[in-house]
């Protein structure tokens, strides 16, 4: 069982809200970041996405309506890297982080291969 656990949360999206509460459900008190309002550096994501064996195109919020403004489907993944750190809104969440590993918790049952 992890013993610490940390949330890159949004709390008005429900996949990260019950990520938190299954966090909970499982004993542990996450540390909760907040991202839009406290956002991971570019160095702090790419670490993240390293962690969770993601690539930045797969680890963006393709649906949000910035991702089509910015004509990002041609992007490259440093230039994705870029706007996810420029634009949070794009980052897909929740991402979890324990001492057991990091995972984008879609759908929220992946969180539990990492308590």
């Amino acid at each position: 069982m992890a013993t610490t656990a940390t949330i890159y949360h949004n709390p008005r999206c429900s996949t990260s809200r019950n990520t938190l509460a299954l966090l909970k459900e499982n004993g542990l008190e996450p540390t909760v970041i907040k991202y839009l309002e406290t956002p991971p550096s570019r160095d702090e994501l790419q670490a993240l996405l390293d962690a969770a064996r993601l690539t930045p195109s797969r680890a963006i919020r393709k649906k949000e309506s910035l991702y089509k403004e910015l004509n990002l489907a041609e992007a490259s993944e440093d230039e994705l890297l870029d706007a996810m750190v420029a634009n949070p809104i794009l980052i897909e969440r929740p991402l979890v982080v324990t001492d057991k590993g990091t995972v984008l918790a879609r759908p929220v049952d992946k969180v539990r291969e990492i308590l």
